[in-house]
């Protein structure tokens, strides 16, 4: 069900109201915590090169967190119970506790998690304006509210991102996190068989890549899981733009990129993989507009010091993240 509502679209993290989140910025343990970044570095990296899958779910986790209060508590909600890798941020609190205790709160972790994890498979890498707190409420209502789904059509996605002052062209950007990650076949199986209530198809699918995915997703499947960007959902590149120009997207959401003539274009335009703008225009987001796109960034906030690990459940490790993407998904289902 949380691979219903991301990452998306890849995350996501990242930005605009930069100006209202007074002492974020690059550089901003220096003094405090010099080591931070190449201590989460060090321990994201383990775990990538043991499971790369992981950094999936790992970007979604830090786009779920931008998007309401924080993952931390709201990692009860629908939206977020397929979430994974709560290990590695618990792994790189920890080793930064021993360094700098008390001082790194959780949700620069996961930013800085999310940025090493994109880069370890293939993906580039961006300065990280750091000094979040970690925010003193949590809602879980917020986490079902706030998420876009894979069901939505532009006009609800439109809104959703506008909300928090991201653009049009934000959120064609970030929709490229679907790059990378798996989906439950729940997420998208009406397109496959019940698009309009009428046992119908959704006319704006493949129809070879419908016929191709009944063979791995049956009705009322709730087990199975697919790649999201077939061939390449291991490495963060723009394939996904060249499956949604196809009409081969997996979720709605995707293909309403096609609907709106700037995300079309925007679309188009990164299938020349020597002119793609996709991986600048990424960085721009989460880097260097960025800070934390969530209104809910709390200046009085505090240092969380066991971050998630009072909250976790027992996750399967071979579950999936999803999303979204960002379930409502990260956007939409990040595995």
């Amino acid at each position: 069900m949380a691979t219903l509502k991301f990452l998306s679209f890849l995350i996501l993290q990242l930005f605009l109201i930069a100006n209202n989140c007074e002492g974020v910025e690059v550089g901003f343990y220096k003094k405090t915590c010099p080591n931070v970044e190449a201590i989460v570095k060090e321990t994201t990296k383990h775990y990538i090169s043991i499971a790369p899958t992981l950094a999936a779910p790992l970007l979604r986790m830090h786009f779920h967190d931008c998007f309401v209060r924080g993952i931390k508590t709201e990692k009860d909600a629908i939206p977020n119970q397929s979430l994974r890798g709560f290990q590695v941020i618990d792994a790189a609190k920890s080793a930064l506790e021993k360094e700098c205790p008390d001082i790194v709160s959780c949700s620069d972790i996961l930013a800085l998690v999310a940025r090493d994890a994109v880069s370890l498979i293939n993906g580039p890498t961006w300065a990280v304006p750091l000094g979040r707190r970690d925010g003193r409420v949590s809602i879980l209502s917020e986490a079902s509210k706030n998420l876009p789904t894979p069901f939505d059509n532009f006009t609800t996605l439109k809104t959703i991102f506008g909300a928090l002052g991201l653009n049009v062209k934000d959120l064609v950007v970030l929709s490229g996190g679907h790059t990378i990650g798996m989906s439950h076949c729940f997420s998208f199986s009406s397109r496959l068989y019940n698009f309009t209530g009428k046992g119908d198809m959704d006319p704006n699918m493949d129809q070879n890549y419908i016929n191709h995915l009944k063979i791995k997703c049956k009705p009322a499947d709730v087990t199975t899981i697919v790649e999201m960007d077939p061939g390449s959902f291991k490495s963060f590149d723009t394939n996904y733009y060249s499956m949604v120009s196809k009409r081969r997207g997996l979720f709605a959401s995707d293909a309403a990129l096609l609907t709106d003539t700037q995300t079309k274009d925007y679309v188009l335009s990164q299938l020349n993989p020597h002119g793609s703008t996709f991986f600048k225009d990424f960085w721009r987001i989460d880097g260097e507009n960025g800070t934390n796109w969530s209104p809910y960034w709390e200046s009085r906030g505090n240092s969380k010091t066991l971050c998630l690990q009072k909250l976790r459940k027992n996750f399967d490790e071979l579950f999936f993240l999803q999303d979204f993407s960002h379930f409502r998904i990260f956007y939409m289902s990040i595995e």
